[in-house]
């Protein structure tokens, strides 16, 4: 027999062997009803008990079908299994009604869920009533998360549609290893607080080839980040990806060591920005590469903000103690809608250093776009216009 022979028979046998070993919790066998109209919350739950409770690898799986869930919380201190993988065909439906889950602050939350691997599915968070309420000026709730990871290890999103949150559609809090890929988020352009992928406080933290439109941030990274890789992404519309907003608290971890490749926005309000507030703070920015960017028709492709203040509100207008350092960005092209494509407003009392660009070309209409910097130090290559400020 050839080595080929035995390796393909050695293959078999493992890959039956695995099988046999993953159990199989089947969401219906719970009591799970597709009508999209039965509450299937506490089915969903009994299964990830059960999964959870196996001394050896465990699926639960999602028929297709339409299920509704008000909200289920999915915590694993105390799990068993090692490794479960959540397969889902079928869509999660929130409640239409905002009021019913609009102050639990995650719809479908996973807590302590170490090993935990989410393959297909789409997640429907039903929040186009919640938007309405909020741009009438009436007394809303804040708005629920779609899907959020707290305190997590070595977590698999792939393959998963998020859509029509209330307000952030994935979430990914105090975790570490945790992949993303093939992800799609989608809510309208104008719906409000609607981020897109929100990491905060975790490390190790990939997005690969997705693609997101939203009302707000395509990927959001709030303080405490480190090693991070966002690369192949499709943004618009939407606020752009965005670092920050940093330097809202005195003593705040910062956000060190982020790669962000292969991009490309389409109509955003922002391509890639790092904003904080202008107050005193221990926060900082550093070790970031912006690197092969696209950007059609952005209002503001490349921007630092370091006096950060939406709707103009209650602004600290002071200095932000929040320092960026050694931010690259390279071969950046494309087109800007404003005529200013690069602002590089950095703090008055802790002035960004160590910024390159290197390959940045933009254009408006039908020239060059004008670049405008405070308090910025580095050097510029490939863009005359950033010459007499870096």
């Amino acid at each position: 027999m050839s080595h080929l022979a035995i390796f393909s028979l050695l293959f078999i046998f493992l890959f039956n062997f695995s099988l046999a070993t993953n159990t199989i919790y089947n969401v219906q066998n719970y009591g799970a009803k597709s009508n999209g109209q039965t509450d299937s919350s506490n089915a969903f739950l009994s299964a990830w008990k059960a999964a959870c409770a196996s001394t050896s690898p465990a699926t639960i799986y999602v028929p297709r079908g339409n299920y509704l869930i008000r909200n289920a919380e999915f915590n694993g201190e105390t799990c068993k299994s090692k490794a479960i993988i959540i397969r889902i065909d079928g869509t999660l439906l929130a409640p239409s009604d905002y009021n019913v889950i609009g102050n639990e602050g995650s719809w479908i939350k996973f807590e302590k869920a170490n090993g935990v691997s989410i393959f297909g599915g789409t997640f429907d968070g039903q929040g186009a009533s919640l938007w309405s309420c909020k741009t009438s000026g009436k007394n809303c709730p804040k708005g629920t998360t779609a899907l959020a990871f707290y305190n997590s290890n070595n977590i698999v999103i792939s393959g998963v549609t998020a859509q029509n949150s209330q307000m952030f559609h994935i979430l990914v809090d105090g975790c570490h290893n945790v992949k993303l890929q093939g992800v799609k988020v989608s809510s309208p352009g104008n719906s409000p607080n609607t981020d897109g992928i929100h990491i905060q406080s975790s490390s190790g933290v990939s997005i690969m080839n997705s693609r997101i439109g939203t009302g707000d941030d395509c990927i959001s990274i709030g303080p405490g980040n480190s090693n991070l890789w966002i690369e192949g992404i499709a943004c618009g519309p939407g606020h752009g990806i965005s670092i920050g907003s940093l330097g809202w608290e005195s003593q705040e971890e910062g956000v060190q060591n982020v790669t962000v490749k292969t991009v490309t926005f389409t109509g955003t309000e922002n391509g890639v920005r790092v904003k904080t507030w202008a107050r005193p703070s221990s926060s900082f920015v550093r070790g970031v590469l912006f690197q092969h960017i696209v950007m059609a028709n952005v209002q503001n492709p490349i921007i630092i903000d370091q006096n950060y203040c939406p709707n103009h509100e209650s602004c600290p207008h002071q200095g932000s103690g929040v320092k960026i350092s050694d931010v690259t960005y390279q071969d950046i092209h494309g087109t800007s809608s404003t005529e200013v494509a690069v602002k590089l407003n950095c703090s008055k009392t802790n002035p960004c250093t160590g910024i390159t660009l290197d390959d940045v070309n933009l254009s408006y209409k039908d020239g060059r776009a004008e670049a405008s910097c405070v308090n910025a130090g580095g050097r510029a290559s490939g863009f005359e216009e950033l010459s007499h400020c870096l």
